[in-house]
């Protein structure tokens, strides 16, 4: 069973950028995956951001998410990224990914992003 791991979060000033790196240990993105990234900020639920799926790269977002974030994959690094910008007080939040394989689900610890104002 493939383990999700995070990284790339961290401290960054409103109106900046980072970009989220997601891989898996014990295995390796395959087909039909499907990797979606999600944040949860304190005190709110968790939301999808964006997904992907891995052979063909198919990207789908969440309406309010759409034009600051992309989700993308690099099949040769076996990482699927998130790169944000535009970056804002309230995008603070943990971001995790998930790999979703013959409907399995598992996530990964997450990566705190801060932003501040």
């Amino acid at each position: 069973q493939v383990q999700p791991v995070e990284s790339g979060g961290g401290l960054v000033q409103a109106g900046g950028s980072l970009t989220l790196s997601c891989s898996v240990s014990g295995g390796t993105f395959v087909g039909d995956d499907m990797v979606a990234w999600y944040r949860q900020a304190p005190g709110k639920e968790r939301e999808v951001i964006a997904t992907i799926t891995w052979d063909d790269g198919s990207r789908h977002y969440t309406d309010s998410m759409r034009g600051r974030f992309t989700i993308y994959r690099n099949y040769h690094e076996n990482r699927a990224f998130l790169h944000m910008n535009g970056l804002k007080f309230e995008d603070t939040a943990i971001y995790s990914c998930s790999v979703k394989s013959d409907s399995v689900v598992c996530w990964g610890q997450g990566t705190q992003v801060a932003v501040s104002s």
